[in-house]
């Protein structure tokens, strides 16, 4: 599970700016402007292509990667805040909406299942101004591929709605990809329940140890993102117009299902969990039951062989087990072992002990 954080050393000013990661991996940055007749797209790697925007045009400025200073000039050229700088390049925030007057700060997180099987989180900060997007990634992803087709393609309302429309569809991106990761946490979940109920393991456990681990860091961003959402900043905020309030509450309402999903996956590992420790504890008492049996079974067979042990002389008096001197002695003990055992058999049979 990949979870990155950073953070400045105690005492550092609001604001500052992380030193470039030389480790960072490679930066994309792609300016698209558009409206209802036309669209271009071109590469942003200098905040002089900012230049490219004409009047009446929107813009969607989408990076890819954390290049501290392309976001820093673009930032101060689009005259972003520090503090919303800072929280772009230092992820690990929680999902939130900030307003700074003339734009809007959002922080939003998406989760993706690796090849592996391994959960993925990713933060995405959205800049939102009048006629403007600005979206800060990560890494390099086809996350916002489906907008861009929709964009270039002219399908529906988001070549004509401006740049708050825009900022929904990518807001309405990340909550979508939500669903595929917890649809497999439930397919997850139904092999576990069936591998619990038919033989439970130490792996059982340890796999519902990890189910927890994911729904707890998606229970940590899905919540916030909810109330984001639900938040009287951005549901009247000027930048969004009437129509486009609607499909934010839309998005609302699908981080809301989301979250209830999260938790009904919760009780089912608790519920889980309890049902691998009930039968766990029914499996240990039934190997209790059947060693009990043969113990029970055993105990009268030890006390006549123990007897028969004992090294007494029969020619020494007729009280010193005269019959060890009989010829059908040993069959004769072998004889009432096995009914006994098989009287013991019978009566726990009867009484349904075993």
């Amino acid at each position: 599970m990949r979870i990155v954080k950073g953070r400045h050393p105690p005492g550092t000013a609001p604001g500052t700016l992380p030193s470039q990661d030389a480790a960072a991996g490679p930066v994309r940055a792609r300016i698209i402007t558009f409206d209802a007749a036309e669209i271009s797209d071109a590469n942003l790697l200098d905040p002089e292509g900012l230049e490219a925007v004409r009047d009446g045009l929107s813009a969607w400025l989408d990076i890819e990667g954390h290049d501290v200073q392309l976001i820093a000039a673009l930032g101060s050229r689009l005259e972003v805040h520090p503090l919303a700088l800072e929280d772009v390049l230092h992820v690990g925030q929680r999902p939130k909406i900030e307003d700074y007057e003339e734009s809007l700060f959002m922080v939003l997180d998406h989760f993706s299942t690796t090849a592996d099987g391994d959960l993925e989180k990713e933060q995405i900060s959205l800049v939102l101004q009048p006629g403007l997007v600005l979206s800060v990634r990560e890494r390099a992803s086809e996350l916002f591929a489906p907008v861009r087709q929709r964009l270039e393609g002219g399908r529906g309302r988001i070549r004509t709605s401006g740049a708050g429309y825009l900022a929904y569809a990518l807001i309405d991106t990340v909550i979508d990809h939500v669903f595929p990761v917890l649809e497999g946490i439930g397919d997850t979940l139904e092999e576990l329940e069936a591998s619990i109920l038919e033989n439970p393991t130490s792996d059982d456990l340890g796999s519902l140890h990890e189910v927890k681990r994911r729904l707890l860091l998606l229970r940590k961003s899905m919540w916030p993102l909810r109330d984001m959402l639900r938040n009287h900043i951005l549901l009247e905020s000027p930048l969004f117009e009437p129509e486009t309030r609607l499909f934010l509450r839309d998005a609302a309402d699908h981080a809301t299902i989301a979250v209830d999903i999260i938790e009904t996956y919760r009780e089912m590992v608790a519920s889980l969990n309890d049902l691998y420790l009930t039968n766990i504890s029914i499996r240990a008492n039934e190997i209790m039951k059947v060693l009990t049996v043969i113990a029970t079974i055993f105990i009268p067979l030890s006390f006549i062989a123990g007897v028969y042990g004992m090294n007494f002389d029969p020619a020494a008096g007729p009280w010193n087990m005269p019959e060890l001197a009989w010829p059908w002695g040993y069959p004769m003990a072998l004889a009432v072992m096995a009914l006994v055992a098989c009287g013991l058999v019978i009566f726990i049979w009867r009484r349904r002990w075993l």
